[in-house]
């Protein structure tokens, strides 16, 4: 595995940011995972003019792309999106985030999402990440209380997944909450 290419390591996985070619790979991972993600992601074919798009959305400043990889292998084991960044005062972003079924249940997603909130608090220079979980996804509550998100309330009528309106738990972690030293807030203005 092309250790330059990554932005950060763990002991199993390393990321980095989301690519072109990571098209076929990623369609097939969530073509497997299906019945994983139901009810939990949104179930669609992304051709590849799509994804291309999808791709290019990580070059605004209000978005972030990555893709938890196995450092045996190179494989995608996971994917992971920093979304709505808002700069200023703020500094906050909204966590997205899918494991496939056939690495899931490894500790993989752990290792990739602590890498991205560091990353994110560090290099990003954010002082906040919320995530928003619907209450009966309990992996994924497990997942964001293991690495110190707090609960902080319930979202009626959030986000429109398999055909209706679904009502999210929102759960954040700030920098504070890590330990992490946070660069000055002043530096990431814009």
């Amino acid at each position: 595995m092309a250790e330059e290419i990554f932005l950060a390591h763990g002991p199993q996985v390393a990321v980095r940011r989301i690519a072109l070619r990571d098209y076929e790979e990623i369609t097939d991972l969530t073509r497997e995972s299906a019945e994983l993600h139901h009810p939990w992601v949104p179930t669609r074919e992304m051709p590849p003019e799509a994804f291309r798009e999808y791709v290019a959305r990580f070059d605004q400043p209000t978005h972030e792309g990555f893709v938890v990889c196995s450092r045996e292998t190179g494989a995608i084991v996971g994917g992971i999106n920093i979304n709505n960044i808002v700069r200023g005062t703020i500094q906050s972003g909204a966590l997205g985030y899918v494991a496939y079924a056939s690495t899931a249940g490894r500790g993989y997603m752990t290792q990739g999402l602590r890498l991205v909130v560091e990353f994110a608090f560090t290099e990003l220079g954010l002082h906040r990440l919320e995530a928003n979980i619907q209450p009966a996804n309990e992996s994924s509550i497990r997942l964001v209380r293991r690495l110190g998100f707090q609960r902080e309330g319930y979202s009626p009528h959030f986000q429109f997944l398999d055909g209706a309106w679904r009502g999210h738990e929102r759960w954040a972690l700030t920098v504070e909450m890590t330990g992490t030293q946070a660069p000055d807030a002043s530096v990431r203005s814009a």
